[in-house]
């Protein structure tokens, strides 16, 4: 009986099939290529994973509440450039500057709420038309030619190298732990799943439905415009077309690591497991030196075998509760 329960519970964690996958993959790569597990590569690897990771665990959280956001790529280039212009052509401290190009990120999130929500519109429809304006905005505040980073400007507290980690992996990992807590043992967090899974009976059990929405779309976009300013920061650049496609490899991510687009189901340890998944991919890829147009197809069969993994486990720990319940 403990055992078929354990199992029951291991069977039903969304993020169980990504994590299956993924050791799956690792032990595949690991021995048909010699490149692959050394520190050297998961340097390359882990190099832009923490941005990647961090707009996929917002878009992930955003779908457990019954939502998702195409604008996070646009929102990716906004807050960075906010934020370098406030440094560069206005001379404000770096810290303000970052506070308030999180604060333009948190606002096309709230405004994303707004219409999604007030308005009832699907989120598909309102965050497919922020994501045009987000990045029109983003080309018109820099005047087309976006400001340069400082070469004196602070960046190893949120960029620079502990051993063979950047810094930013610490505060990814630091946040992932901050939003699984919320999700998993406070009251908000239940009040997400709740709203994702059934906003009627939600709203019937006295939860505000808009306001944990509204802060599910808010907190997508600063992790979005966080992320913007980690890759900005790293690169030593700024530039319009920042984040271009990142909204649907989020989205991926999200999906592989176990959300639903129905909502009511993820986790946040899913979306970090998504997003390696797809950094591995496309590593091999590019270590096979097989076409780079593949790793398009490859994202789209991961989509697809998670999914249908998912659905085996959750069928399969139904079954293993209707033999208890018996």
């Amino acid at each position: 009986m403990i055992n078929k329960n354990k199992i029951k519970s291991l069977l039903s964690r969304p993020e169980f099939s990504a994590l299956a996958i993924f050791l799956f993959l690792l032990i595949l790569f690991t021995f048909s290529n010699d490149r692959f597990l050394n520190s050297r590569n998961f340097m390359v690897i882990l190099s832009t994973y923490p941005e990647l990771a961090l707009v996929a665990l917002g878009i992930t959280i955003l779908m457990i509440s019954g939502e998702f956001d195409l604008s996070v790529g646009s929102v990716f280039a906004v807050s960075p450039i906010v934020t370098m212009i406030l440094i560069s052509d206005h001379e404000l401290h770096y810290i303000a500057a970052i506070l308030l190009g999180l604060l333009a990120a948190a606002s096309i999130g709230f405004i994303n709420a707004v219409v999604t929500i007030k308005f009832k519109i699907p989120s598909f429809i309102a965050t497919l038309g922020m994501l045009f304006m987000a990045r029109s905005i983003a080309v018109v505040i820099s005047g087309g030619f976006p400001p340069s980073v400082p070469k004196d400007l602070p960046t190893d507290w949120l960029v620079g190298r502990v051993d063979m980690f950047r810094v930013s992996i610490f505060w990814l990992i630091g946040i992932a732990i901050v939003c699984n807590y919320v999700l998993k043992k406070t009251n908000f967090g239940n009040w997400i799943f709740a709203t994702g899974e059934n906003p009627k009976a939600a709203q019937d059990l006295g939860i505000n439905t808009f306001k944990v929405k509204a802060t599910c779309f808010v907190l997508c976009s600063v992790l979005a415009g966080f992320a913007g300013i980690i890759q900005s920061f790293r690169i030593k650049s700024v530039i319009t077309s920042l984040g271009q496609g990142l909204e649907l490899q989020a989205i991926a991510s999200a999906v592989v690591g176990g959300a639903s687009l129905m909502g009511g189901i993820g986790s946040a340890f899913g979306a970090l497991i998504g997003t390696l998944l797809l950094s591995i991919i496309d590593n091999i890829l590019i270590l096979s030196r097989v076409d780079g147009n593949w790793f398009k197809f490859a994202v789209g069969a991961l989509i697809v075998i998670a999914v249908i993994l998912n659905t085996v486990t959750k069928n399969t720990a139904d079954k293993i509760r209707l033999k208890d319940d018996k």
